[in-house]
């Protein structure tokens, strides 16, 4: 990631960049906001809920298939070490 902090003068300008060889040939995206902007974006609400509220949510059909699918995952992890 390349981060480059500008104060433009006026509203068109040529901003010179140098990206590494491993840029090439890939998208590589471009954003402009001022720094006010990033400031005011509000951050969402932490829940108040604690896992025991989840307590029951699942039917005992989707909770066996879920705990299959968990067991799949992590046996795939042992697989690769």
């Amino acid at each position: 990631m390349i981060l480059q902090v500008i104060t433009p003068e006026k509203e068109t300008f040529d901003l010179p960049v140098s990206l590494p060889k491993s840029y090439l040939g890939k998208q590589v995206h471009c954003l402009f906001y001022i720094e006010e902007e990033a400031k005011n974006i509000s951050t969402p609400v932490v829940s108040s809920k604690k896992p025991s509220d989840f307590f029951g949510i699942l039917t005992n059909e989707e909770s066996e298939k879920f705990d299959k699918h968990i067991q799949q995952i992590r046996n795939e992890w042992d697989r690769n070490t």
